[in-house]
């Protein structure tokens, strides 16, 4: 990405306001291609759209991977070696990992990692709950970046749990480096389980990614909103489109909202200008081949043991064993 424009700085200090945040945006909206980060769509209402995306129609990769883990979940777990302990990277929603639990009754632990706090904890509380006999160690932390794991692990075989095509949404070389660091994290000979969304027909995807309804052009345009509400900013919505599509030279869906019109934006007294036509982008979703990401997990130190795929061809879930640690 490109580096911010030096003058880029908010009119006054904003009460409250996430410095981060207002950091990246800036310095998206003055690149020369204007983008945010998806980190960004997740406030309460984005992730309640985000929850309602899933549930539809035409968005097949959560319950395509919900469907394998129930299929396969036996074998996934006879992977894994006893006693160990899960670690859950981005952890959200407990929903995927309560089908595996019934097939792993002799872990150490289940470790979550998210970086949202009050959820996370809500979540590992609601989990205990259900699981009695599960001991579960939360840890509020960006799974992005170097964490400690619970000292009561150290001496535990160590799995992870990456579901969802999380990795799709980093460009290749930064997915490389980011199971490199899982690898790190979870030491040698250690598990890996992580879902991959697949490569397939061009309107499948682009269907997926901007349904009939309008609730992913709903969820785009609330990244919007939420920079109005704390950043100080004036966008107005009616003057953004929300635009999806496969790129398949790239093997990616991009995410952009589209400026309907000339206008001037400001945020945090920063004014931006907006061309007709002229896009943010928001999001990238890489979608693989199974022989392209055991490539890509080979490069970062793991070797591909099992891939398990439903029956339509739609979404996979892969096995790895941290081989080689590499480092920095």
């Amino acid at each position: 990405m490109n580096a911010p424009v030096p003058h880029l700085a908010p009119a006054a200090p904003l009460a409250g306001a996430d410095r981060g945040f207002l950091q990246d945006v800036l310095a998206g909206l003055g690149s020369p291609r204007k983008h945010l980060s998806a980190k960004y769509f997740y406030d309460r209402r984005g992730s309640e759209l985000f929850e309602a995306i899933t549930r539809l129609p035409e968005y097949y990769p959560t319950r395509t991977e919900l469907a394998i883990l129930d299929r396969y979940g036996p074998e996934i777990g006879a992977g894994l070696p006893p006693g160990s302990g899960l670690v859950e990277f981005g952890s959200g929603s407990t929903a995927k990992v309560r089908r595996l639990l019934p097939h792993l009754p002799d872990l150490a632990a289940y470790v979550p990692v998210d970086v949202s706090e009050e959820f996370l904890r809500s979540e590992a509380e609601e989990l205990g709950r259900d699981f009695p006999r599960l001991r579960v160690e939360p840890v509020a932390a960006d799974f992005t970046k170097p964490f400690a794991l619970p000292d009561e692990l150290k001496d535990a075989p160590k799995a992870g749990f990456f579901p969802g095509s999380t990795i799709g949404n980093f460009e290749p070389e930064m997915a490389s480096g980011l199971l490199g660091s899982f690898a790190r994290t979870l030491g040698p000979g250690a598990t890996l389980i992580v879902g991959i969304d697949l490569v397939k027909d061009k309107a499948v995807l682009d269907a997926a990614y901007d349904d009939s309804a309008g609730v992913t052009a709903a969820f785009n345009l609330n990244l919007l909103a939420r920079i109005n509400r704390e950043l100080n900013a004036d966008f107005d919505l009616d003057a953004f489109a929300h635009q999806a599509f496969f790129d398949e030279n790239l093997g990616r869906i991009e995410m952009h909202l589209v400026s309907r019109r000339s206008q001037l934006v400001t945020v945090a007294g920063v004014p931006f200008h907006f061309g007709s036509g002229e896009t943010i982008h928001t999001e990238n979703s890489y979608k693989y081949t199974v022989p392209g990401f055991r490539a890509l997990a080979r490069g970062a130190g793991w070797e591909h043991r099992s891939v398990w795929i439903d029956p339509d061809g739609l979404f996979s879930v892969h096995a790895l064993t941290a081989s080689t640690i590499r480092r920095h």
